[in-house]
């Protein structure tokens, strides 16, 4: 059953002005497991997608918390997307019912976007 939906929507322009003005950011929004792909740095449109997500994530459980290491957006070898939540954030999603994420990317026209899923059993 579907227990919550989180949909946002980042501008990459604006994205990466937000990064370049301020260079300690990547690291305070991202694991560094995020911030490589096998062994190089990923992309700003790449982190704009995984930003989205993480905002997506955070509406679906209900805007009770914003600490960004708490929610880490991998991907599998495919490139498929997955959630995997750590300390307050998986505290959240358990007193929720949690038992599966589903969560896509995309990007179009100078924009990422994200929906996250939150399904129980």
């Amino acid at each position: 059953m579907i227990v919550a939906v989180g949909l946002d929507i980042a501008d990459l322009a604006r994205f990466e002005r937000a990064m370049a003005a301020t260079p300690r950011l990547a690291p305070r929004l991202f694991r560094l497991s995020e911030l490589e792909l096998e062994g190089r740095q990923r992309s700003l449109r790449s982190l704009a997608g995984r930003f989205a997500a993480k905002e997506a994530v955070f509406k679906a459980l209900g805007g009770q918390t914003n600490r960004w290491h708490d929610v880490e957006i991998v991907s599998a070898a495919s490139g498929e997307p997955s959630v995997t939540l750590h300390d307050e954030a998986l505290e959240l999603a358990e007193a929720r019912g949690a038992s599966r994420w589903h969560v896509s990317i995309t990007h179009d026209g100078g924009l990422a976007a994200a929906v996250a899923v939150l399904e129980s059993a």
